[in-house]
């Protein structure tokens, strides 16, 4: 059964990168087929932590969808992206770093995904005033939260995962990888010029978003304090997870039901930033790996590649980066670590003692984070992305959004290599 997973997986694949079919029907028919065979059964789809459709990334993205939603009948997506503008005087790389350095920052107090969600309708709205394509700015702000994401405990799905097998505390991320993020943010703002390009704006719109008050764009002031402090406690509760123990799904639910009841919308209204292809698009895609994972094939890729380092500790650090990046990269990040993290505790047991064996989690956490930027579907938040940027009427090829991703996931792991090797074998 595992060469008809993978062979199920590798044609998915490659129509879901030609961008000749939509990737939603792609998936669904895929999790179709391998469930018919039957590869996978019903209790793997539905009820299966390894195999099965990870319900905490679809509700928490549902929750967060109709939170955006409720908050667009604000106006206050509007107003941030007239300061944002008006900031940046209306230069187009201005606007794209401090967006990307906002994306970020938002990244790692709150779930990647959750902060595409916020950023996205900003970045719209800045581009349609300038009359600029919206398209270089979406995939640099979900480069940035993939990076900025890699920096705590729960900036990153991934993160959580690993800090849970390895007994890893929300201060140790922000001493371990806080700072090889900070130093890859800094790096990747150097190349956005190059990774982008130029992008001329218009000096009669650059005059006319200067002219405009940012205060005017805000249309229902008692709603938006509504949803302020809503925001207030949902971000809360994310980062006192370790502490609450409530699933960030589970909070976004209830922010976004106790936002329906106490904005008085309509359905349609709340409902209107609901992406619900993308949310099957995760279904269907959750079904083909959850595949893979039952089948043996991630677990026998990743055994092999451990199996290669002979207990050396730098051979096993750079191997486990070298490895996890391109792997995160073609399957979603969030399978490929819970499948990782037990290889990777057998390995820490053998070399115990050799040097700090917290630096193959390290290895392993930066690997699978950075790597989810090498594809349009090597992590959660370029998934969501995609699917806004396709909705909004501008679309991103899988080849456009891989090209560039693969120049920012080689810069990054490179850095991430060297700052390995100095941290925790030549200085420590």
């Amino acid at each position: 059964m595992s060469v008809v997973a993978v062979t199920i997986f590798v044609v998915a694949y490659a129509l879901i990168a030609s961008d000749r079919v939509n990737k939603t029907l792609v998936a669904l028919a895929g999790a179709a087929i391998v469930v018919a065979l039957p590869v996978i059964n019903s209790d793997d789809v539905f009820y299966s932590r390894d195999t099965g459709i990870d319900w905490d990334v679809i509700f928490l993205l549902m929750g967060m969808m109709i939170i955006v939603g409720v908050l667009r009948q604000t106006g206050v997506f509007e107003y941030t992206a007239i300061w944002a503008a008006k900031r940046a005087r209306g230069s187009p790389l201005r606007i794209m770093i401090l967006l990307v350095l906002v994306t970020a920052f938002a990244s790692a107090l709150l779930d990647n995904v959750t902060t595409v969600l916020l950023v996205a309708p900003v970045t719209l709205l800045v581009c349609d005033r300038l009359e600029i394509n919206a398209a270089p700015f979406l995939m640099a702000e979900v480069f940035a939260s993939n990076i900025g994401g890699a920096a705590t405990l729960v900036g990153d799905p991934p993160n959580i995962i690993i800090a849970s097998r390895a007994g890893l505390t929300f201060n140790d991320f922000l001493l371990h990888t806080a700072p090889i993020v900070l130093i890859v943010m800094l790096a990747f703002i150097a190349v956005l010029p190059r990774l982008f390009g130029s992008i001329t704006v218009d000096p009669e719109r650059t005059a006319d978003i200067m002219s405009l008050n940012e205060r005017e764009a805000i249309r229902d002031r008692g709603l938006l304090v509504k949803c302020g402090v809503v925001l207030l406690a949902v971000f809360g509760a994310f980062v006192a997870h370790p502490v609450l123990h409530l699933q960030p799904s589970l909070v976004a639910l209830l922010g976004a039901g106790v936002l329906i009841v106490i904005s008085r919308l309509g359905r349609s209204d709340y409902l209107s930033s609901v992406e619900w292809d993308t949310l099957l698009f995760f279904a269907g895609l959750f079904i083909m790996v959850g595949a893979l994972v039952k089948t043996g094939v991630v677990a026998e890729l990743a055994r092999a590649a451990t199996h290669l380092t002979g207990g050396h500790a730098l051979a096993a650090s750079f191997l486990i980066l070298g490895v996890s990046a391109p792997i995160s990269g073609i399957i979603d990040n969030i399978p490929y670590v819970a499948t990782m993290t037990p290889i990777v505790g057998e390995l820490v047991g053998a070399i115990a003692g050799r040097i700090n064996p917290d630096t193959l989690w390290w290895a392993l956490a930066l690997g699978a984070d950075f790597g989810g930027n090498l594809t349009a579907v090597g992590a959660s938040a370029n998934v969501v992305m995609l699917g806004i940027a396709w909705r909004a009427g501008t679309p991103i090829s899988f080849w456009d959004f891989t090209r560039k991703g693969m120049v920012v996931t080689l810069i990054s792991v490179a850095l991430s290599a060297i700052y390995l090797w100095l941290r925790y074998f030549v200085l420590s």
